[in-house]
């Protein structure tokens, strides 16, 4: 029996940043997944993973990014990527997430940076108090930011089980990235790739067995 629903974030509960990196890599005529590429890189100790692990500052994270870019053939600073990371609500998935509070406990795993304001380090006013309303339905959220600790990182999984007080075979755990769903399955988590939100939600009320669209 579930009996929580983790969620990521960006991607999940919010439209993709990869959407709009790969807007950013075709108006400045980069190559396709460019952005990637260099996040990618080196994953565990690349400028990302610092800033997500709030080990560096956003000055310190501007120039990292550009040489770790310039290293792979183009310019990008790491500040335009930052403006890149607040995505749109997703109207169904948030629906989704208050049916499944008002059933089970609920908590949210998210890797962000410390930039922009709150969780969802939005750019603007109204989308931080978009993202604020969404965040306040959750019983629990680990921020990477805040604690050290990023996806793939194990111990992040464990220390959502432990709060919410739930062991890892009661949980369905929601990603749009297959790397930060591995590490959930092997505790033996269900989980669910989100690719297409639709999908993704047919999946999820299949996983909780109550409808939540």
């Amino acid at each position: 029996m579930i009996e929580a629903v983790i969620w990521d974030f960006g991607g999940v509960l919010t439209s993709s940043p990869f959407e709009a990196f790969n807007r950013y890599e075709r108006e400045r005529g980069l190559p396709a997944d460019f952005i990637r590429r260099i996040n990618a890189t080196n994953p565990d100790t690349n400028a990302w993973a610092l800033f997500e692990r709030s080990e560096c500052t956003l000055d310190e994270f501007d120039e990292l990014f550009a040489r770790e870019a310039a290293a792979l053939g183009h310019e990008v600073r790491g500040r335009a990527i930052v403006e890149l990371l607040s995505g749109d609500i997703r109207p169904a998935m948030v629906e989704a997430l208050r049916r499944c509070k008002a059933r089970a406990k609920v908590g949210c795993i998210t890797n962000n940076v410390s930039a922009g304001a709150g969780a969802g380090m939005a750019r603007s006013e109204d989308k931080a108090r978009a993202v604020a309303e969404v965040m306040e339905i959750f019983d629990h959220v680990i921020e990477s930011s805040k604690i050290g600790i990023r996806k793939p990182d194990p111990r992040i999984y464990q220390m959502a089980c432990e709060t919410l007080g739930v062991s890892p075979d009661a949980c369905v755990y929601l990603d749009d990235l297959g790397i930060n769903l591995k590490p959930a399955a092997a505790l033996g988590m269900k989980t669910i790739k989100v690719v297409e939100p639709a999908k993704a939600l047919a999946e999820l009320e299949a996983a909780v067995g109550f409808p939540v669209g």
